[in-house]
């Protein structure tokens, strides 16, 4: 997991916004360096666990709906760089071109195994392989479209300091996003105008508090909400 120098940031990144936040990494760079160790072996050893169960779900996927096992899209990770996310597809096939780049609650895109899959976060297993891949952590900021990107304020590109995350305190607390879009007229407008800024104050405060706890905190509160549900 690298953290380039101040020099070598993206210049659209390089503010007194995120400033402050790459200094505070700074400080932990030491948790930075083990995180990328302890990410790779984590996830290694998941698949490792979750390799039957994870065949039986593409199984499901491909008896419930045409189309292929798993959802590919590009997302942006740490300094704004482009790569595919793996999911198992939870959707219908073309679900790209006949909506937007959120679901909304009762999204009639959604498969019937998808609906299941997306209650229990299943759908997230194969990120796993993004992780080992080192396209993303365990812990940090859930990776956005491109064009969610663009809307961003100066200070929510510090979250592009790090690696994109497969959980956070952010996913946490709108595990249930999709209601929060279910009347709205224009979808996107409002994920960009009202949900995303509300997203990233659980972000940024995510930075601030970087560190092995922190980080420690969060898997476990994930699992313990996995659970509830």
């Amino acid at each position: 997991m690298e953290l380039r120098k101040w020099s070598d940031i993206p210049e659209r990144m390089r503010t007194r916004e995120v400033r402050r936040y790459y200094n505070i990494i700074i400080r932990h760079s030491g948790w930075l360096h083990m995180k990328r160790i302890l990410d790779v072996a984590a996830a290694c050893l998941l698949l490792l666990v979750l390799g039957i169960p994870m065949i039986f779900i593409g199984l499901a996927i491909k008896l419930d709906s045409p189309g292929p096992v798993f959802f590919r899209q590009e997302r942006i990770t740490q300094y704004g760089r482009i790569f595919k996310i793996f999911k198992f597809r939870t959707m219908v096939a073309n679900a790209s071109q006949i909506g937007t780049a959120v679901t909304v609650d009762n999204d009639m895109r959604i498969t019937g195994i998808g609906a299941f899959l997306r209650k229990y976060r299943l759908d997230e297993f194969p990120q796993l392989f993004n992780i080992i891949a080192g396209d993303m952590t365990l812990v940090g900021t859930r990776p956005e479209v491109a064009k969610y990107v663009n809307q961003y304020t100066p200070e929510m590109y510090a979250t592009l300091l790090l690696p994109a995350g497969l959980t956070s305190r952010t996913s946490i607390a709108y595990k249930d996003e999709d209601k929060l879009l279910k009347n709205a007229d224009d979808a996107d407008k409002v994920y960009v105008e009202e949900v995303l800024p509300c997203k990233m104050k659980y972000n940024l405060e995510s930075i601030r508090k970087f560190g092995i706890w922190s980080d420690m905190s969060v898997l476990w509160d994930t699992f313990v909400s996995v659970l509830k549900r």
